[in-house]
């Protein structure tokens, strides 16, 4: 049995809350409150935002328990090769390999976004195509590349390096939305009042409030970095559900802050209906002028750099996991000096890089569908929790794989109840969330290219025993949880 790769354990434990609270986050709560807010008013997302942060903390009650077993690189693929096997465990991380990658790639083209109002003149220029009614850019592209190429070096050269980077982020764009809060909270042109009314007047509130919920398996993905990073903790995994709830909770919080600021600023209704291409700087520029903008600009590209940081982390560790159990192929899980796995993040950066080339609009529209690959990923990690927990000691109860626990079992099956509920939401015809054709059409692809790949390396990783398989990506013969 050859010997199997593991990852330097650097990662300190606030290093790892920042990692999931600066994924969750991203571009989108500094980008998206105007479009959130024409979906389903002011309360209606931040009621929708609440809902989801709290169905996410369902779903980590799983993930902090599979954590604590199975500190393993990989996450969500080994969690569903524990419950179902092989190919499951390939379904799981063949779509969240996409996710994490499309996820990169529009936090890259976020940068372009904000320059495109920052500084339109920089922006437009090298005009070279248009697709989906978006304009491409030569210079947008020239900037989602650097950026990527740089946080990509940032994390060849080790997670400590990106570890502490990302601390830094967070702190710095936790600050920035307390500061705008406080500021708008205390400008008198701003108030309250503002917010009236509270929901769209051509949805009802369940619908709309629904809408936004749908878009939870979206808007907080990035806890589940957690588990990726898992093999590199330099302290015990118990603590992972706690740093998990406490990312899903600053994260709802910031959320539904900028959602609040947003509001506040002037009549949402009137703001909505102008289409600015970014609404909330122009909001928050209409009140606070360039000062507001300027502090926006700084919470945004922390934003950025710590969804960028996040999931290049998450990606190239999926990938390297993978690899090891020689699902893909075996370069991906090769380390360098710097003992990081190289050819994964350069494998990231470089797919990510295409993406730009194909507009923001196009790339949405696999963003949308990859939401169903996360949620995927969600209900199996619940579903491996689910099994690995016992109501009693009856039933083919196993002392090394099983624990006593009717009450985790309960939230498990919550958490399986809450995925299915939001595959419902993307997948079910005349939900508020369905998807529109064109991620339909990108999610089919996908499938179709899953299969034939799986088809192609089937006879790889059946030649390997069950003990092998298990050392490969579990680092023990036999499945083992970790008691209480």
């Amino acid at each position: 049995m050859e010997k199997r790769t593991t990852l330097k354990k650097t990662l300190k434990p606030h290093w790892v809350w920042a990692i999931a609270l600066g994924s969750s986050i991203g571009w989108g709560a500094f980008v998206q409150p105007a479009a959130w807010m024409g979906t389903a008013g002011p309360l209606g997302a931040m009621i929708g935002f609440a809902i989801g942060g709290l169905l996410m903390m369902l779903i980590a009650v799983s993930y902090g328990f599979l954590i604590r077993s199975f500190p393993v690189s990989g996450g969500e693929f080994a969690y569903a090769f524990i419950s179902l096997g092989r190919t499951h465990a390939f379904i799981s991380g063949w779509f969240l390999t996409l996710g994490y990658i499309c996820i990169v790639a529009l936090n890259a083209s976020a940068l372009a976004l904000m320059f495109k109002f920052v500084f339109p003149s920089v922006l437009e220029n090298f005009y070279m195509y248009q697709i989906a009614d978006w304009d491409v850019y030569g210079m947008e592209i020239i900037i989602a590349t650097i950026a990527l190429i740089i946080f990509g070096y940032l994390n060849i050269r080790g997670g400590g390096f990106t570890g502490s980077a990302q601390f830094i982020f967070c702190i710095i764009m936790v600050g920035g939305v307390s500061l705008l809060t406080t500021l708008v909270g205390i400008n008198p042109s701003a108030g309250i009042s503002n917010i009236a009314p509270l929901f769209p007047s051509d949805k009802t509130a369940i619908a709309a409030i629904l809408s936004i919920v749908a878009i939870a398996p979206w808007a907080f993905v990035g806890f589940d970095n957690i588990p990726q990073a898992a093999e590199e903790f330099n302290f015990s995994s118990k603590k992972a559900f706690r740093l998990i709830i406490l990312a899903i909770l600053f994260a709802t919080v910031l959320y539904c802050l900028m959602i609040f600021t947003t509001a506040m600023t002037q009549p949402w209704e009137g703001l909505v209906a102008a289409g600015h291409n970014w609404g909330t700087a122009e909001a928050i520029q209409n009140v606070l002028g360039t000062v507001g903008v300027v502090i926006l600009v700084v919470a945004l590209l922390m934003g950025i750099f710590t969804g960028l940081n996040g999931f290049i982390i998450s990606t190239s560790r999926l990938l390297f996991a993978m690899s090891r159990a020689k699902f893909i192929p075996k370069s991906f899980s090769k380390l360098g000096k710097h003992e990081t796995p190289y050819i994964s993040i350069i494998f990231t950066v470089i797919v990510a890089m295409v993406a730009p080339w194909f507009g923001r609009q196009a790339l949405t529209w696999v963003v949308d569908m990859s939401s169903v690959g996360v949620t995927i990923a969600y209900f199996y990690t619940c579903y491996t929790a689910f099994s690995l927990f016992k109501w009693n000691k009856n039933n083919g109860f196993n002392a090394n794989k099983h624990v006593v626990s009717p009450g985790k079992k309960i939230f498990a099956l919550l958490g399986m109840v809450a995925s299915i509920a939001f595959l419902g939401l993307l997948l079910i015809p005349g939900s508020p969330a369905f998807l529109g054709v064109e991620s339909r059409i990108a999610l089919i692809v996908w499938v179709v290219l899953g299969i034939l790949f799986y088809i192609m390396k089937y006879k790889d990783y059946r030649n390997l025993d069950k003990e092998e398989m298990n050392y490969l990506i579990l680092g023990s013969k036999e499945i083992k949880v970790k008691k209480d």
